[in-house]
């Protein structure tokens, strides 16, 4: 059964609500087209991910859904409302959080005002308060490391601090950047575990951007697939992981034939 190529899920028939959809949207960085066209919907309650090498604008992207760069052309739409064009600390106070490439924790802050920071726009105590123990009953080291200095935290916790931060907002959207990059694949494993319970047991709809493929399939509900800037291919998550060109060029499951084809002798169907 063929795969949908670059279509977002309202237009490929999926009739669940979006909470985010984008549309035909580009993105400049000086005169180079960092993204081109792109359009993709994220249901609400549900886990996409998108799938692509660096350099293929991943997380362009997602500085452009949370208002870091602006883009010539397309629409943003969350929950109901263009969003583009807008501040990046507006967007945020919508409920759109996103969780940066290479963590970007404080690091001279301690693991509790690393935490405070990311509900600077509550002001009730008490919902305060209900976020971090949330944020401890997921990941618990923290509470075992409030008062240590975020800078002197491993990998590991300090992405679970950048994922805690975020959840401090209680957003409606998590934008998450490459949460696999630096870490060992026990940790790997440990963390989309977390993402998995956080979406099951709390709702939490989330838009991952990977390239780790196997990870990232595997707790995705649907996925798509970017190149070059645009979207090369989507799918459901399943459907995408059992594909022989994911398997090959994503998952390096590399099936050589009678005459030993190399992988870089194989073209991807979507070109």
């Amino acid at each position: 059964m063929p795969l949908t190529t670059a279509k977002p899920l309202s237009e490929a028939g999926d009739q669940t609500q979006a909470l985010l959809e984008i549309r035909n949207l580009e993105t400049f960085y000086g005169p180079i087209m960092a993204i081109r066209g792109v359009s993709l919907d994220v249901p609400e309650g549900k886990v996409v991910t998108v799938l692509g090498a660096n350099g293929a604008g991943k997380t362009t992207l997602l500085k452009t859904i949370s208002g870091i760069m602006d883009p010539e052309k397309g629409r943003i739409v969350f929950d109901g409302h263009e969003i583009q064009g807008r501040e990046p600390h507006q967007i945020v106070r919508r409920g759109i959080v996103q969780v940066p490439e290479g963590r970007e924790v404080f690091p001279l802050l301690t693991v509790d005002e690393n935490l405070s920071l990311g509900a600077y726009t509550k002001s009730n105590r008490a919902e305060i308060a209900q976020a971090r123990e949330l944020v401890f009953s997921y990941f618990p080291i923290l509470a075992e490391r409030r008062q240590q200095e975020a800078g002197t935290l491993s990998g590991g916790q300090q992405q679970m601090l950048a994922i805690g931060r975020g959840l401090m907002l209680k957003p409606r959207i998590m934008l998450l950047d490459e949460p696999s990059l630096g870490l060992s694949p026990l940790l790997t494993q440990e963390i989309f575990e977390i993402l998995r319970r956080l979406n099951q047991e709390a709702g939490m709809t989330m838009l991952v951007v990977e390239q780790n493929a196997a990870v990232a399939l595997d707790l995705a509900n649907h996925g798509y697939v970017m190149e070059l800037g645009r979207i090369v291919m989507s799918d459901t998550a399943e459907r995408l992981a059992a594909s022989e060109d994911i398997q090959r060029f994503y998952l390096g499951h590399a099936n050589e034939g009678a005459r030993g084809e190399r992988r870089w002798k194989k073209r991807k169907t979507w070109r």
